[in-house]
């Protein structure tokens, strides 16, 4: 019997590469409707998840539905559901972006008539129409990883598998995929997300989880992620460098933690919420100005730092 309350639930889920685990046991849970961000270092297991779920291959051990269906024994029906987007544009840069996307529907079933309606639709939807006669080889990182999304999206998918959709991509263009992202979601897809960026999490998922060597170490919304760390951050720049170890001084003084002194900023992690208005007093007191002073909650960076030891 399907399961409409959740769109993919993943139970102990083991894959093996010979010697090497790269999944020992993962569960996970992703609502209808919302972005689930899977992170990892590399080599974490993300991308065979992925690949799991797609019915790209099949697990060792463990069970996944999508959508309600066995993702082994009921792969075709899974396959219905959803859109996958890899690590890199898959696109025919032979061909044009209508093309590309008229060839998808084709091979989908669709008919000539609804093909061609449904790649004009997404060249409009992805801003594509000025460049839909242009072969896609020509196209910038940017627009071919727009075409890339809109060829995932020519089945309808409810549940999309984006692994690592940003990799590669400038600021811009990555702001771009994340207004696709969030307009997808607003319309009730359902989004699995892997990214090495963890701003990319931060903004776009409402539920993380962090794995490690094939394991599940965290799980939670970012800013439960960000809760665990304990401790808040200070960062001062001095007006003067010549202040720099001086102010480093103080700021050991209210510190819970190492003091990080990079360039100009002074930072350091604190534990009191009034550690801030005790470091104004003491940087007054010693007659020392500043250019900037802030406290702020600890970014996805250095809880991912936290939980498994490497930079994200």
């Amino acid at each position: 019997m399907r399961d409409d309350t959740t769109a993919i639930q993943v139970e102990g889920l083991v894959k093996r590469y010979g010697d090497t685990t790269a999944l020992a046991g993962v569960d996970l849970t992703v609502r209808p409707g919302t972005v689930l961000g899977l992170l990892g270092p590399n080599g974490a297991g993300k991308t065979t998840a992925v690949r799991i779920l797609a019915t790209l291959i099949q697990p060792d051990a463990g069970r996944a539905t999508v959508g309600g269906f066995d993702v082994v024994r009921q792969a075709h029906e899974v396959r219905e559901l959803i859109g996958l987007t890899g690590q890199y544009a898959s696109v025919d840069e032979q061909l044009t972006g209508f093309e590309n996307l008229l060839m998808i529907g084709r091979l989908l079933g669709l008919s000539r008539r609804s093909a061609r309606a449904r790649a004009t639709q997404l060249l409009g939807r992805f801003d594509l129409t000025d460049a839909a006669d242009r072969a896609a080889g020509k196209y910038s990182g940017g627009m071919r990883r727009r075409l890339d999304l809109a060829a995932s999206l020519v089945g309808d998918p409810r549940l999309l598998f984006l692994d690592e959709p940003t990799t590669g991509l400038d600021p811009r263009s990555r702001n771009d995929v994340w207004d696709i992202v969030r307009g997808l979601v607003a319309d009730g897809v359902t989004v699995l997300l892997t990214t090495q960026y963890l701003d990319e999490a931060d903004q776009l998922a409402d539920e993380i989880v962090v794995i490690d060597q094939g394991r599940v170490i965290a799980t939670g919304t970012p800013e439960q992620l960000k809760a665990r760390t304990g401790a808040q951050t200070v960062t001062v720049r001095p007006g003067s460098l010549n202040d720099l170890e001086k102010v480093a001084a103080e700021v050991r003084r209210v510190a819970s933690g190492p003091v990080d002194v990079s360039g100009e900023i002074v930072a350091a992690p604190v534990a009191d919420p009034g550690a801030l208005a005790v470091l104004v007093r003491r940087l007054d007191d010693a007659g020392l100005v500043v250019a900037e002073l802030s406290l702020r909650n600890p970014s996805l960076d250095e809880v991912f730092l936290s939980l498994t030891g490497a930079s994200a």
